[in-house]
């Protein structure tokens, strides 16, 4: 059939009537198969023109951290530099052939550094030099190979879908992969834990060296770590400094037979365990406390207890129970070590971190020596030791020291009698504003 056609169609080109309506009609169809066969042989481009300019846009630029993984980093450069030229790399003291690799490819931005001090120290130098050439993030991508650089196309779809731009991603590796070592994942959820307890944010993946930072925010904080450590220090300082931090689904690749590692398991991991314990000890006495005392300023007391106790989500019983551990700690003589002990205790009964944060505010200075005065009549009634001594004796000489042993009993009576008697009016209360509310539909 199409033979045919085209011997009709030659046969016109040569009919005297019509040979000069044909020959327009070949000409053109040349010229657009002349234009069809110089598109085909064009150079195909190093990097796919769409994601190019959506980092441009949002001034992005991916940072790949290195350290002897000559082995890897020309594959994870030739991945990147498909998909966009805003690189930086900066090589970590690297003993390798790491220099003579990228001296191939100009068009990246290097950094060399004269010795190894670690992955923290190459991520703050990296941060510095993007800061520098005018970016506002940085995706992170390590040397080793496990990160697929296909995977940069989330991370910027997550930002611009993302209304609030002060946000920190962290790719989520599928840590139930057959190829992931058993030390990364036991690694990794016991990071998960204590972020979530130093930050109250839960994720999937706080280890993941694939990234996105926003560099404005990142340059606000005093990071001082320098090796592996320093992914943990600066995503809970982010958290705390109110940078919204987030996980996305990643890919991710264990080849073992070409994957190198620089993590050492025992120095590294008791550096970060170190890490941990200054930061718990910061959350509880200062972050935790802080984050409360916003939150009430911002609403007003009337305000935030109608929110957060007679309106939260929690049973009565739950509340009520918050209310009378807050009282319980408040006066119990744990003096120093209350706002630790009511949080480690909310969080391991399961009960209102706020509320009993809030009530275990009963001692404040004011109070203190009527609880303390309190404290001793009643340790004298129960050990019956008789005491005789003045306000002003409580206030100026400390008299009360000398009965210590009275005192003590009588402060944890105190502080029972009190922790059940504010429990139960809380709970009466909350049982009649729910009841209230039921009947009001």
């Amino acid at each position: 059939m199409l033979i045919q056609k085209v011997s009709v169609f030659l046969h016109l080109s040569f009919h005297p009537h019509y040979r000069f309506q044909i020959l327009p009609i070949i000409v053109s169809l040349i010229k657009l198969r002349s234009r069809s066969f110089a598109s085909a042989n064009d150079t195909v481009p190093t990097h796919t023109p769409s994601i190019q300019e959506t980092m441009q846009r949002l001034g992005c630029c991916v940072l790949v951290p290195t350290y002897n993984n000559g082995g890897t980093l020309k594959k994870v450069l030739d991945g990147i530099l498909k998909r966009t030229t805003s690189v930086i790399v900066i090589n970590d003291g690297a003993t390798d052939n790491t220099a003579d690799i990228l001296a191939v490819y100009p068009e990246v931005q290097q950094l060399h550094l004269p010795e190894n001090k670690g992955k923290g120290n190459a991520l703050r130098h990296g941060f510095e030099k993007a800061i520098a050439l005018g970016f506002a993030y940085a995706i992170t991508i390590d040397s080793d190979g496990q990160h697929y650089p296909d995977d940069i196309p989330v991370f910027l779809e997550a930002l611009e879908n993302s209304e609030n731009k002060n946000i920190l991603l962290i790719g989520a590796r599928n840590m139930a992969q057959s190829d992931v070592p058993g030390k990364s994942s036991f690694g990794n959820k016991f990071s998960n834990f204590w972020f979530w307890f130093e930050t109250g944010k839960r994720l999937t993946d706080t280890q993941s060296g694939y990234r996105l930072y926003p560099l404005k925010e990142i340059a606000k904080l005093r990071l001082r770590t320098p090796k592996f450590e320093f992914e943990i220090e600066v995503i809970v300082k982010a958290a705390w400094n109110g940078t919204s931090v987030q996980n996305i689904p990643i890919r991710i690749s264990y080849d073992e037979e070409e994957r190198v590692s620089h993590f050492r398991t025992v120095p590294d991991f008791a550096r970060i365990s170190v890490l941990n314990t200054w930061f718990v000890i910061v959350a509880l006495f200062y972050i935790k406390p802080r984050n409360l005392f916003r939150k009430i300023k911002k609403k007003g007391f009337k305000q935030f207890l109608i929110e957060n106790v007679l309106q939260h989500n929690d049973s009565p019983k739950k509340k009520a129970l918050s209310i009378a551990l807050g009282v319980f700690i408040g006066i119990c003589p744990f003096w120093g070590f209350q706002t630790l002990l009511v949080f480690s205790l909310a969080v391991f009964l399961k009960l209102n971190k706020a509320i009993a944060f809030a009530f275990s505010n009963v001692s404040i200075p004011p109070m203190i020596p009527f609880i303390i005065y309190g404290s001793v009549h009643l340790g004298m009634f129960l050990t019956g030791e008789p005491l005789s001594f003045s306000m002003d004796d409580l206030t100026q000489n400390l008299e009360v020291l000398q009965h210590l042993k009275t005192y003590l009993v009588g402060s944890f009576a105190l502080a029972l009698i009190a922790a059940v008697l504010f429990g139960s009016i809380g709970y009466a209360v909350l049982i009649a504003k729910q009841k209230i509310t039921v009947d009001n539909g």
